[in-house]
């Protein structure tokens, strides 16, 4: 309990803020329909999820269980989040791209493959919760469940944008809008990030 709570704390607000991944699929529900999304929206999380044990299983062997290894890694990684916190609450609102034909699911896994930012995130993820403290004994089974938790969440927040941008189009992505979700979601972030990083020398 005391690994999933700061967990979904720190999750919540990267998988529901307005972001490239969430953007391209509210577009293309605006343009097609939620069902037009389905494929691409599997391709996505199919990526995320792979992308995402492998490199908690990269993480493992890098940093093994060298506590001060790990524990440098996490300083520096909430204080990184810290900075997209920042970023984030102060970034400029865009309306999302447009979309002028139905994502394929290899469209979608593309997506993730191709996009730096995840990679960053991901790596966070990881810096803040390594496998070995929450399954000691498998790394592999440990970055699984991690990764799972990472891709449930992403897909829950993509899901939630696309019905929005289904039912009100463009409107749901007004500049104001996304401005307010970037302040709010920001916060949370920021908090997050001092909490791990008080928590991480406690």
């Amino acid at each position: 309990m005391s690994f999933a709570l700061p967990l979904v704390l720190f999750l919540i607000p990267l998988a529901f803020s307005p972001g490239p991944g969430n953007l391209f699929f509210s577009a293309l529900a605006a343009r097609f329909g939620a069902k037009a999304t389905l494929p691409a929206l599997v391709g996505y999380h199919l990526a995320t999820l792979s992308v995402t044990v492998l490199v908690g299983l990269g993480f493992q062997l890098g940093a093994g269980d060298n506590e001060g290894v790990t524990k440098l890694l996490a300083s520096v990684g909430a204080l990184y989040v810290l900075y997209l916190a920042w970023k984030l609450a102060t970034a400029e609102t865009s309306t999302a791209p447009k979309v002028g034909q139905v994502a394929s699911v290899a469209d979608g896994f593309l997506l993730l493959v191709f996009n730096p930012k995840a990679y960053v995130i991901i790596a966070l993820l990881f810096t803040q919760f390594p496998p070995s403290k929450l399954i000691p004994d498998s790394a592999l089974l440990a970055s699984i469940v991690i990764a799972a938790a990472f891709t449930i969440h992403n897909l829950i927040a993509f899901i939630v944008w696309i019905i929005a941008s289904d039912r009100i189009g463009s409107s749901f992505r007004s500049p104001q809008n996304m401005q307010r979700m970037n302040w709010v979601f920001g916060g949370v972030l920021g908090i997050v990030a001092v909490w791990l990083f008080v928590a991480n020398w406690v």
